[in-house]
């Protein structure tokens, strides 16, 4: 008689998939990937590194000299282009790339429900259908998270995000692409440390008042 017993292999939810992608950043001591910024018909790229928990930098080639620097509880942005430094107090916010951290993650799983995109299996990634991910979307759960959306394409044999995608509640499509990821390199703190320059105009809360 043939067994009508359910494969031994585990069933993996979304939920439970999440929670492994969280956990592998969890245990991340730092990285450095290159990074594509596209958000609506902007283009940047460039070099973001991270040491846990909290330090995140990207320093971007497009345009030329732009860099976010993020420490858990500042951040800095330099715009080249208007020679001007915006320095916003944020407390327990921060850049969308920080979400591809194991705070971030936590901090979306707190916030989101998870589901997988179409089916629980590697699918090709768009535009780069060589490659194969895990595509998980992340709804959110309270009117008060900046994105409707966040669709997480991941590396299934690395558990690292390839790709992110953040859909605005005005419906506009912000993507950060990583590759060339590098784990664990001993990144010294002060590679975090960026110094303005002097002749540079400092703009302070330009996103809104500390007081708030």
């Amino acid at each position: 008689m043939a067994s009508t017993r359910v494969s031994a292999q585990e069933i993996v939810t979304a939920d439970k998939f999440f929670k492994d992608v969280s956990a592998r950043y969890s245990a991340i001591k730092d990285y450095e990937a290159s990074v594509e910024v596209i958000a609506g018909t902007q283009k940047m790229s460039g070099t973001v590194i991270y040491k846990a928990p909290t330090l995140m930098r990207m320093d971007f080639a497009v345009p030329e000299s732009q860099v976010i620097v993020y420490d858990g509880q500042s951040l800095v942005v330099y715009v080249p282009e208007y020679r001007a430094v915006l320095s916003q107090q944020t407390g327990s916010g921060g850049p969308a790339a920080a979400a591809a951290t194991g705070d971030g993650l936590r901090m979306l799983g707190r916030n989101y429900s998870m589901s997988f995109e179409t089916v629980p299996t590697p699918v090709p990634l768009p535009g780069s259908e060589s490659e194969s991910v895990i595509r998980l979307v992340l709804s959110r759960l309270t009117v008060a998270e900046g994105f409707r959306t966040i669709t997480l394409s991941i590396d299934p044999d690395r558990l690292l995000i390839r790709r992110m995608e953040g859909t605005t509640l005005a419906g506009d499509l912000i993507s950060y692409d990583f590759t060339k990821i590098k784990l664990d390199q001993d990144i010294p703190a002060i590679k975090f440390v960026y110094d303005s320059p002097a002749s540079a105009n400092m703009y302070n809360n330009f996103l809104f008042s500390s007081d708030n």
